[in-house]
């Protein structure tokens, strides 16, 4: 699923976060993954997006440069291949 700067995301509600000191560990309740969220910022990120009215507004907050926004993005997407965040409906 294709993650935009426009799109609206959330941690998904079968997700948990383990706080760990390289980020965090999410484990999906339902597919039993477990995805490693190898930074804290990243972590923010994550956190922030139900928030949110979008992604670029989420990666603001977090204090992402806008230089890094594609990286982001392209995590974002490895999340949403996996269930772990998913897109809200308005």
């Amino acid at each position: 699923m294709k993650v935009t700067l426009e799109g609206a995301w959330a941690l998904s509600p079968s997700v948990a976060l383990r706080p760990e000191p390289f980020g965090a560990l999410a484990y999906h309740f339902g597919n039993r993954r477990l995805t490693f969220l190898k930074t804290p910022e990243l972590v923010r990120v994550v956190r922030g997006l139900a928030g949110e009215p979008d992604v670029r507004t989420t990666l603001a907050d977090a204090g992402v440069p806008e230089a890094e926004y594609a990286a982001y993005l392209a995590a974002l997407e490895g999340l949403a291949e996996t269930d772990t965040i998913v897109e809200r409906v308005a």
